[in-house]
């Protein structure tokens, strides 16, 4: 099954500045091979859900072994299964009308 998901990986204890610790996540759902795009707050993917949660998994163990001895993510994930529709699917929708 197809899953979209809005991530935010937060490493708790490592300091304010978490660039490192994004890259490196941003690293692992490259290799992954699944489609992805950062914003803000955030990277929205998509890709089959073991593969997304997969990735997910990594970035947890990933960030753990760079020293963060706690970790916080939050999640919003959307399933589909009348059509096929992908990330920029749905902006194009919206930009569509506006």
């Amino acid at each position: 099954m197809k899953v979209m998901v809005d991530l935010c990986v937060i490493p708790i204890g490592v300091g304010v500045s978490l660039s490192e610790y994004i890259v490196a996540c941003q690293k692992i759902i490259r290799q992954a091979g699944l489609s992805h795009e950062m914003h803000a707050y955030g990277t929205n993917v998509e890709g089959e859900w073991d593969d997304v949660f997969a990735a997910i998994k990594r970035c947890h163990e990933t960030v753990h072994a760079m020293g963060a001895p706690r970790i916080t993510t939050t999640l919003k994930l959307g399933t589909r299964v009348d059509r096929t529709q992908t990330l920029a699917d749905k902006v194009a929708s919206v930009r569509e009308k506006l």
